[in-house]
């Protein structure tokens, strides 16, 4: 069963938009860990209640996410994202990929 981690990060306004195009490059490199199975950060085209960066993961299992949450590249991104943004999270569990 594979582990999906949908993640939406509000930017605060404000951000300069070439520090939010270095962050989405940043979050994009993420792809390479261990027990990612895909990985797509882009930014939302709907900007109406702000500018959103979606990342839409799916991991080998849960443990392989858990991995992933802690290693030092991910504990690292995350302080740069909560000094630019919010984010809401949902994560499940699915046998379908895609």
């Amino acid at each position: 069963m594979t582990y999906r981690h949908i993640v939406l990060f509000r930017v605060h306004d404000g951000v300069d938009i070439e520090l939010l195009d270095r962050t989405v490059e940043e979050l994009d490199g993420l792809a390479d860990l261990p027990g990612v199975v895909s990985w797509i950060v882009r930014r939302s085209l709907d900007e109406r209640k702000g500018r959103v960066i979606v990342e839409d993961a799916t991991f080998e299992n849960r443990e392989a996410f858990e991995r992933f949450r802690t290693h030092a590249d991910h504990v690292e991104s995350g302080r740069r994202m909560s000094q630019i943004s919010d984010w809401w999270v949902g994560d499940y569990l699915t046998e379908i990929d895609g």
